[in-house]
């Protein structure tokens, strides 16, 4: 995968409330196994701050942290849907759900079991 181009993505929740475009060539796909990643089962790429735009729906975003209160999971208010979290060993980057990324197919890219599941 380090071989890709970098490009810009485009993504939404599934209302389309809350927009977002991301800079990546996707050096590395993830799924980790803390509690709340675990039960959202998203697949996620991280990203620099740097590289992250909220185009709309600052409003619409909902809050939720847990344990150190470190990491900021986001979900939009109207539809449930999570597509992003500032991350809690890296905090200048954010986790993106690639599901929530417009015309990209992750299906044929391998992953990386995150173990989040065993950080104290």
């Amino acid at each position: 995968m380090q071989d890709r181009e970098e490009a810009r993505y485009q993504g939404s929740c599934h209302c389309r409330a809350v927009r977002f475009e991301i800079e990546t060539n996707f050096p590395e796909l993830t799924m980790c196994d803390c509690s709340i990643c675990k039960r959202k089962n998203a697949l996620m790429v991280k990203v620099h701050e740097s590289k992250f735009r909220l185009l709309s729906g600052a409003e619409n975003l909902t809050e939720y942290q847990f344990h150190t209160k470190t990491a900021r999971h986001y979900f939009c208010k109207t539809c449930g849907i999570y597509p992003f979290h500032r991350k809690r060993v890296t905090p200048d980057n954010f986790g993106i759900n690639v599901h929530c990324l417009e015309n990209f197919d992750p299906s044929s890219m391998p992953y990386r079991q995150a173990i989040g599941a065993g950080m104290s």
